[in-house]
């Protein structure tokens, strides 16, 4: 029996451990989320790149794999989010987790059905203000993470989140060890939750060229970049990279343009649908157009990478800690690991008195 840690992180949603795996776009998939959820750990399955059908038939996946919770991660302004919230519900999945902060009356309606409701940020006014709605816990991330990301280091967001809010937070964004998840908890979280540690694991569905590219990475090889969705993204540096910085305004635009259309065959969505999600994102960032027509990047760049393996084509999203990462665990071996490390930590520790 490994090492456990009872914090209001695994009291609050029911897992063996303090760490979440969190829900990446065309790699949190099925099998990586029963995975980590069989480990002990929280699994979050990511549905923004799926259809309202194939969601349903994930969670399925996920249950038949599994009788562990287990989240779904949701975008809260996608013009179908009350569909896959009543997908949530019905389908009895314990945790809502959300990119960006759900509304007060989507908050309500998930804690009513007796789902916990997590939501990502990344700023202290944006705990506060979900919190103060009735968020149950958040996941904080600080700029280390990967994909889209903040510039403030978790070191300092983190404190000053856990002084600002009463509900448990989970430190994201630099983490892929025991040591880490000690540190966290000193800094007074419930938890920590990893990206490329469980991207980089055996059950990840990510293309074993594409994970060899991730292990040959150095810290200097991850890059912060605004030129994929005109926001700031954390990824590898490579050739393509390089050239969508060179690019130019009209180059970008019609580059969105040709992976929108291809975004729409692929989630099966109408362009109306679409035209619905591109201004409910540019109302809730403030975005301009031409940021709301590059966003439509996002997606298929990444399924390049994530599933067709073409890493000439796509974009491969990374945190920091991608540079030191060097090996390919099973998700048991990993977080036991973690708590292993924990563990040996903490009784390292100098006591005091």
């Amino acid at each position: 029996m490994s090492f456990t840690l009872d914090t209001p992180l695994t009291k609050l949603v029911g897992v063996r451990h303090p760490v979440v795996q969190t829900g990446m776009g065309w790699v949190a998939g099925p099998r990586l989320v029963s995975a980590a959820a069989n480990a002990g750990a929280l699994g979050v399955l990511a549905s923004a790149t799926m259809g309202v059908e194939q969601l349903r038939s994930a969670v399925r996946e996920v249950k038949s794999r599994t009788d562990a919770p287990f989240g779904v991660n949701l975008r809260a302004d996608a013009g179908d989010a009350a569909e896959r919230v009543r997908i949530i519900v019905e389908e009895g999945v314990k945790v809502a987790s959300f990119a960006l902060a759900p509304s007060r009356d989507l908050i309500a309606r998930l804690k009513d059905a007796g789902v916990v409701v997590i939501p990502s940020i990344g700023a202290r006014r944006h705990a506060e203000k979900v919190a103060a709605w009735g968020a149950d816990a958040v996941v904080v991330q600080g700029g280390e993470g990967g994909g889209h990301t903040g510039n403030v280091a978790t070191t300092v967001l983190l404190p000053q989140v856990v002084d600002a809010v009463d509900i448990p937070v989970i430190a994201a964004g630099g983490f892929h060890d025991g040591r880490g998840l000690v540190a966290a908890l000193a800094y007074g979280a419930a938890g920590i939750a990893m990206g490329t540690r469980f991207l980089l694991t055996s059950e990840s569905t990510v293309p074993d060229a594409v994970k060899a590219r991730y292990l040959a990475a150095s810290v200097k090889d991850v890059t912060l970049t605004t030129k994929v969705d005109g926001l700031p993204h954390r990824m590898l540096r490579s050739d393509l990279v390089d050239a969508l910085e060179r690019s130019g305004r009209a180059a970008s635009l019609l580059r969105a343009l040709r992976h929108a259309a291809a975004f729409r065959r692929e989630s099966g969505m109408s362009w109306a649908q679409l035209v619905r999600d591109g201004l409910a994102m540019k109302h809730g960032k403030e975005l301009t157009w031409s940021q709301v027509l590059l966003a439509a990047n996002t997606p298929m760049l990444l399924k390049a990478s994530m599933v067709d393996g073409r890493t000439d084509l796509g974009v491969m999203a990374a945190g920091q800690v991608a540079g030191v990462i060097d090996d390919l665990p099973s998700c048991a071996e990993l977080v036991d690991r973690i708590m292993s490390e924990a563990h040996a930590t903490l009784r390292a520790l100098p006591h005091a008195g």
